[in-house]
């Protein structure tokens, strides 16, 4: 997508001025639903301001999400050891979901979101602007692609909680951030796509049992340490990683003098 940033030209004096740049490239699917959806927004300061809370926190956004993986973990079942094995599957999932998210959002053509273009006419809801607005490609969502992830491995650990996080997700995380005007529906769409996708390889037999070799006989001979782990995993799945990023962020900063010399 081409940013909105302007378009420096040079007149025959060498003077330079901005003028704008074209029209982002848009498809009628994306833009006929972003704007649908944009009417019902700066029409009750309510409304908007519960829809950029539940988008803004993480309890209400993973926090649903991971307090369902732990009760389908500790969930009495004959089949508990494979409930188990398929939400271990799901969490190495989401990891790779968001890895690969933004591996696309980083070598894909830069996607400006809904309430930075211009062609748009984006209305922004009551408490909401783009300084709120983490300057990374839209496409695809992170967001989507990690809690889609999350929601099918807990589908197939405990069907009923599977159809509450998917309809959570969609919902609470999803639907917010397409109302905000942070993503497009194909945005969504995508990242879903790559969660579920990546998700359902615990389908696979081989798959399933590889990660359960590795996982249950920690838990078997140190429970205090596993799910000291566990709880670290879970709480960095709640904040989508920002910690970690944070941190990450720090050593690189840290460390990039002496790697680059």
């Amino acid at each position: 997508m081409i940013s909105r940033a302007a378009i420096l030209r040079c007149n025959g004096n060498g003077t330079h001025f901005p003028l704008l740049s074209p029209a982002p490239q848009m498809n009628p699917f994306d833009t006929s639903i972003v704007s649908f959806v944009n009417r019902f927004a700066h029409h009750s300061r309510v409304f908007d301001t519960f829809v950029f809370m539940i988008s803004d926190n993480h309890l209400l956004k993973g926090g649903v999400v991971v307090a369902l993986i732990w009760w389908a973990w500790f969930r009495p079942s004959v089949n508990q050891l494979e409930s188990r094995k398929y939400l271990l599957c799901g969490i190495v999932a989401c990891l790779l979901s968001v890895v690969l998210a933004r591996a696309l959002a980083d070598l894909l053509p830069f996607r400006e979101r809904p309430n930075g273009v211009a062609a748009l006419h984006f209305q922004s809801p009551y408490g909401h602007s783009d300084e709120d607005l983490i300057h990374w490609s839209s496409f695809p969502s992170d967001h989507a692609a990690v809690f889609f992830a999350l929601a099918t491995s807990i589908f197939f650990a405990w069907r009923a909680a599977g159809i509450v996080a998917f309809c959570h997700v969609f919902l609470f995380i999803c639907m917010a951030r397409l109302y905000l005007g942070l993503h497009y529906p194909s945005d969504i769409l995508v990242g879903a796509s790559i969660g579920i996708a990546l998700a359902s390889f615990a389908r696979v037999t081989v798959v399933r049992e590889w990660i359960g070799r590795l996982a249950m006989p920690w838990l078997k001979y140190s429970p205090g340490s596993f799910y000291a782990c566990l709880f670290i995993m879970t709480l960095q799945i709640v904040t989508l990683f920002q910690a970690a990023r944070e941190i990450t962020h720090f050593f690189f900063v840290l460390l990039r003098p002496h790697i680059t010399t």
